[in-house]
């Protein structure tokens, strides 16, 4: 097989009457999702009901764990010990898992998300907690990782499966780390610029970071933030300069 890459969005982070995101309109496009838990964003039905629409659409379904922190949208880091975080890891992938076995659905990857992923992506000691909870339940799942971060390197040197994960709609420091969203230029919009760095990202091709550098990311899936008006367009143009590229886009699990 020549390139591949999985293309995944952050989904299913509606909550009661609150609506957020353009599940509808990425679900056709991409070949992952990652479905909010119940923690940071979602509830028991709007899981249910993002399962079935990803069973509809044949995209992949991936537990979406994060911090306790529903009105901080788990953006906000919060101070846990090691096994709590390992416990609310458990705790969210267990509850999609049971919904996605009552809809005939496998999770096939497991993303920390927001504060959770940044933070586990630089300290040891969250990372390993993380990787606890995956190794204790779900060893055979892949781990969806910041590629090149902390967390990266203690899951492989646990043995799990590892997707590095690229951002072809947020801006990048030379060191490698993402720039913090509240930070001016930290998320890019424009659907062409979007879509050609996913193609010099798929191709290992660097691109520019916000002081002046120059970053060459290896990865496995990029990530479309489902939560930022215009996500619909932005995945299509992305899917579409991928297929031009002659990348193979396919759902993580199928390949790696």
């Amino acid at each position: 097989m020549g390139r591949t890459m999985d293309l995944n969005c952050d989904l299913g982070e509606s909550l009661g009457v609150w609506r957020l995101g353009e599940d509808e309109d990425v679900l056709p496009v991409i070949t992952s999702a990652n479905l909010a838990c119940g923690m940071h964003a979602g509830d028991p039905m709007e899981m249910t009901r993002a399962v079935r629409r990803c069973r509809a659409h044949g995209v992949a379904v991936g537990a979406h764990p994060g911090y306790p922190d529903l009105l901080g949208f788990g953006r906000r880091r919060i101070p846990m010990r090691p096994e709590e975080v390992t416990a609310y890891c458990l705790y969210q992938i267990g509850a999609l898992e049971a919904i996605a076995r009552a809809e005939g659905v496998v999770i096939q990857h497991i993303k920390p998300h927001g504060a959770l992923y940044n933070v586990a992506a630089q300290d040891e000691a969250v990372a390993r907690a993380v990787v606890e909870a995956v190794q204790q339940a779900y060893p055979d799942r892949i781990l969806v990782a910041l590629s090149g971060s902390v967390l990266e390197h203690v899951a492989r040197a646990a043995g799990l499966r590892v997707a590095r994960e690229a951002f072809c709609d947020r801006a990048y420091r030379r060191d490698g780390t993402l720039v913090p969203r509240e930070d001016p230029g930290a998320l890019l919009l424009e659907p062409f610029e979007v879509a050609s760095r996913a193609v010099r990202i798929a191709y290992g091709e660097p691109i520019e970071t916000v002081d002046g550098g120059q970053l060459v990311v290896e990865a496995d899936t990029l990530c479309i933030h489902g939560d930022t008006p215009g996500a619909g367009q932005r995945a299509r143009a992305v899917r579409a300069a991928l297929e031009e590229a002659h990348i193979a886009v396919l759902p993580m699990g199928e390949w790696l």
